[in-house]
């Protein structure tokens, strides 16, 4: 299937041509290229959910979606103005900021929680964190998890050198963790959806325990512009907030409604799988703090615990930059 959809997006391409009204008074529409982190996928359907009910054509923009390779890639093409907007990574960002003015800025936030997590097994003894300790722990080899691992470790008073940490390749992960090789996994919950699929069919269950939940405060994914978009097409960028914030919302409301857009967009998509992506980021996007502040609100005092976070595991002066200065909140709806 990964493949397929490789196929399906070619060159890590989708494009949208709205056609607006052929009669007197219409208006071209406003051109916009969108850089999505990653292949689409139930995780990272919004824009494109945006894109296929309409909520961009409603706001007079005409989007393209292009798909990077993480979010440094997309801060950089943002950068370089092969984009206009797009969303990614926090830390990515703070991290390239503090490495260079990249003229760049946060306009909304998306996951006002981290994704990062360890899977293990109901029933394996692993209820907490403490438990790892004498235990096997398979991770990714690049994963950004990896850097925040000593520090989450250290933070609940763990040794890190009392876990054995195996890095793999991304695929090994879900089998590693299936047939006992290991007692746990380094993953966003965003990934469960294999795992889930394989420990059932051994009858097991999974268990995350979300870092979260552990002391890694701060923003996971979030919204950005190019200062040239935001100085020159303000308008612009304001339409495509109001347009992601309210994909996000009709998502959250029906994602059933969220795998039939991606099946009609990439046809070979599972659309079971699809919804079940989109549902491991309901309660990224769906919280306690979105409820209170609202989707998309950038809370200075947890961007600063996203900077500090950011800056210790990348041993980054904590003076480097000042992250409040890294955000524009005036696209926020009011």
């Amino acid at each position: 299937m990964f493949h397929a959809v490789i196929r399906a997006v070619g060159r890590h391409l989708v494009a949208a041509t709205i056609v607006l009204g052929a009669g007197a008074g219409a208006h071209a529409a406003e051109k916009v290229v969108y850089m999505n982190d990653w292949l689409p996928g139930g995780d990272k359907a919004i824009p494109f959910y945006a894109l296929e009910k309409g909520l961009f054509a409603a706001e007079g923009l005409d989007v393209t979606i292009q798909s990077a390779r993480g979010s440094s890639e997309v801060v950089t093409r943002i950068a370089t103005g092969t984009a206009d907007v797009g969303s990614g990574g926090l830390a990515a960002f703070l991290q390239a900021k503090a490495q260079g003015d990249v003229p760049v800025s946060v306009v909304a936030s998306a996951f006002p929680v981290q994704p990062d997590a360890t899977f293990t097994v109901e029933g394996s003894g692993v209820t907490s964190l403490k438990d790892l300790v004498g235990k096997k722990v398979a991770t990714a080899t690049f994963t950004s998890s990896n850097v925040i691992w000593p520090l989450i470790l250290a933070n609940n008073g763990i040794d890190e050198k009392k876990i054995t940490l195996i890095k793999v390749d991304p695929a090994a992960l879900v089998p590693m963790l299936a047939t006992g090789q290991v007692d746990a996994t380094i993953n966003w919950t965003t990934a469960s959806p294999p795992f889930v699929r394989a420990l059932g069919e051994t009858g097991k269950k999974l268990k995350m325990l979300p870092w979260s939940e552990y002391g890694y405060d701060g923003y996971g994914y979030s919204v950005f512009a190019s200062d040239k978009a935001i100085k020159e097409r303000p308008e612009v960028v304001r339409k495509v907030v109001k347009a992601w914030l309210k994909a996000a919302q009709m998502a959250l409301a029906d994602p059933k409604d969220v795998a039939r857009s991606m099946k009609v967009q990439f046809p070979e998509m599972d659309a079971k799988l699809v919804e079940e992506q989109f549902l491991t980021i309901v309660p990224l996007l769906d919280n306690a703090i979105t409820k209170a502040e609202g989707l998309g609100a950038l809370d200075a005092k947890r961007v600063a615990v996203t900077w500090e976070w950011t800056a210790k595991s990348q041993n980054i002066p904590l003076d480097k930059i000042d992250p409040e200065k890294t955000l524009n909140r005036s696209f926020l709806p009011k």
